[in-house]
């Protein structure tokens, strides 16, 4: 009974009166979110899937009338102390002592796996997932427009991870096309070799705004930068050996960044290792009669409506999206994923529709496996000082901030490294402020609300770790061996914590279904809340022995599972603020 799943023994009650595979029910069986108002069961069985199977038509009186039914049907035992009937659902409520001693010895035994090693996930296939994501253009700096790529691309292969699938990591550069001429043929006119060894990508994006700039200018120059895209194409040694240099510094430069965001990659690729193939791609539309030329420019139609969309250059050069099908190609036939993920922002949704269709029309069936996963744009993301902003000036802008909260802050804790531990608040606040609404939405980002210590926010999450692992500091660790008296546990604000606990399965599976962090965010928010009013109101220190340590392995148990969610979001907990 110590290892006792709940859902299982509720599935397996269900499964007697229904006749239905008990497998066939978990999913059916949620738990209940934590009630301010009121205490309430802990799990909750819905109707509805069994009425959908059965009839197609139904009322709400109807389907009231068979859980009460139901109900009536069930019996308590010793998991179930009480059953009773729902709007729609059947609500278990479970005995409170074995609540108390099976949650807290499950997130112990289960450690960083807490919530995975769940009957939610058994009958899971294991599966290769493929996740393109971040894929900043070489030879300028790390914009915060792939902020949110990088960010988000990081969370979904930690959360596949996680579950047990197999991810790839792969960053598609963007290390060719026509701006390579322009800034190939820029440099030739505005480069110094000493700007770029002391600071490259500042150089190489102050070389490209003034190319850009005399090209409005003057048409020689951009004759000139599709010269240079030519002559790239061609293999020319010395058009080559420039984007080659472009190309090291830059992915050194990026290295360092994504070491300070904690993220690495498995394969770093780009749209140049696809030049060549992009020709195959050709090759593949013309034998299969889809290629057209029009005034030299190579097109694919899309549609019985005559929809074309280009595919090649009339000087017979590759595009973006021949880049794009090459390497989806190149992918399949060396790792063979089951699910092919792309994350970029919405505005590249119409691209990625045509970039499938294409595939489909070439014949793979694996185009199927091929997602889009589109998020909205940050709006007024600058520096105090307005300037346009790059990615590592928002990092650095962070931590100074925090390093200056931590100087004027009385409760600031000692600790060796302040810079680092201000660098991860300073991320955890980015990652949070990100990850808060649906990843579809803009969302307008706010210096005042990102930092905040109270309301929710990144800050917030990383002050109750450290709170939490403060009063372990000073109360003693907790003694994992020992048991814990579950009668010290019935306290409506440990109840609600339990309860609160029992859910995070629920929220990874969702999470892990629909690629969207909120769900983690928000629970990790209740979670921090909850255990704020448990910490208040249910002291270790100064209580009896029995007591305190209960309580302290119940905020032990908050602590393991609030770092776990936080991992998965890409944030590194602190212990000291």
């Amino acid at each position: 009974m110590a290892r006792c799943r709940f859902r299982k023994c509720i599935a397996a009650q269900l499964s007697h009166v229904l006749k239905i595979p008990p497998e066939n029910l978990v999913k059916s069986i949620s738990a209940v979110p934590v009630s301010k108002n009121r205490q309430t069961a802990e799990f909750q069985f819905s109707m509805s899937p069994i009425l959908d199977a059965n009839s197609t038509n139904y009322t709400t009186s109807d389907i009231n009338l068979q859980a009460e039914e139901l109900a009536n049907k069930l019996k308590c035992d010793a998991v179930v102390s009480q059953i009773s009937p729902g709007k729609g659902t059947v609500d278990f409520t479970i005995n409170r002592d074995l609540l108390a001693k099976t949650v807290l010895q499950q997130v112990f035994e289960d450690g960083s796996e807490y919530g995975i090693k769940s009957e939610l996930f058994s009958g899971l296939p294991k599966r290769k997932v493929l996740i393109d994501f971040s894929s900043p253009n070489i030879a300028k700096k790390f914009h915060v427009g792939h902020l949110r790529s990088t960010l988000i691309g990081n969370f979904i292969a930690n959360i596949n991870e996680a579950i047990g699938h197999q991810v790839t990591r792969i960053n598609y550069l963007g290390d060719w096309g026509m701006q390579f001429g322009l800034l190939g043929a820029g440099f030739q006119w505005f480069g110094s070799e000493e700007k770029l060894k002391s600071n490259p990508l500042q150089h190489l994006f102050e070389v490209y705004v003034q190319v850009n700039k005399a090209s409005e200018e003057d048409e020689n120059i951009k004759t000139l930068a599709q010269d240079f895209f030519r002559k790239l194409e061609a293999q020319e040694e010395e058009a080559v050996s420039l984007w080659q240099h472009f190309r090291d510094v830059s992915i050194e430069e990026y290295a360092r960044v994504y070491k300070r965001l904690g993220i690495y990659f498995n394969e770093y690729s780009g749209e140049s290792f696809y030049q060549e193939k992009s020709k195959e791609v050709l090759k593949r539309l013309d034998a299969k009669g889809l290629l057209t030329k029009i005034e030299g420019v190579g097109k694919v139609c899309l549609s019985e409506n005559g929809d074309q969309v280009a595919v090649m250059r009339s000087d017979g050069t590759s595009l973006y999206l021949t880049r794009d099908l090459a390497a989806a190609i190149d992918r399949m036939e060396k790792y063979n994923p089951d699910v092919m993920l792309y994350v970029t922002d919405k505005s590249q949704s119409s691209h990625f529709q045509q970039m499938f269709q294409i595939l489909k029309l070439l014949g793979f069936s694996w185009a199927e496996r091929c997602q889009h996963v589109p998020f909205g744009r940050i709006q007024g993301m600058k520096t105090r000082q307005g300037e346009v902003i790059f990615l590592e000036d928002v990092l650095n802008e962070t931590c100074s901030l925090v390093l200056e909260r931590r100087a004027s802050t009385k409760t600031t804790k000692e600790c060796d490294n302040p810079p680092e531990i201000a660098e991860r608040i300073g991320l955890a606040a980015l990652i949070i402020q990100d990850f808060k609404g649906l990843l579809s939405s803009d969302y307008r980002f706010n210096w005042d609300h990102v930092l905040q210590s109270k309301g929710d926010t990144g800050v917030f999450l990383q002050y109750t770790h450290a709170r939490l692992h403060s009063l372990e500091e000073i109360c003693g660790t907790v003694n994992q061996g020992t048991p814990v008296n579950p009668a010290c546990l019935q306290d409506p604000l440990a109840i609600s914590v339990l309860q609160h606990l029992l859910r995070y399965d629920e929220i990874i599976y969702q999470s892990s279904q629909d690629h969207q962090p909120k769900h983690i965010v928000n629970y990790l928010f209740k979670l921090s809340h909850l255990v704020s009013a448990a910490h208040r109101n249910l002291p270790v220190k100064g209580s009896p022995l029995e007591l305190a340590q209960a309580r302290l392995c119940l905020f032990h148990a908050v602590r393991s599972v609030l770092a776990n969610g936080m991992k998965l979001l890409g944030i590194t907990p602190v212990d000291k603020m």
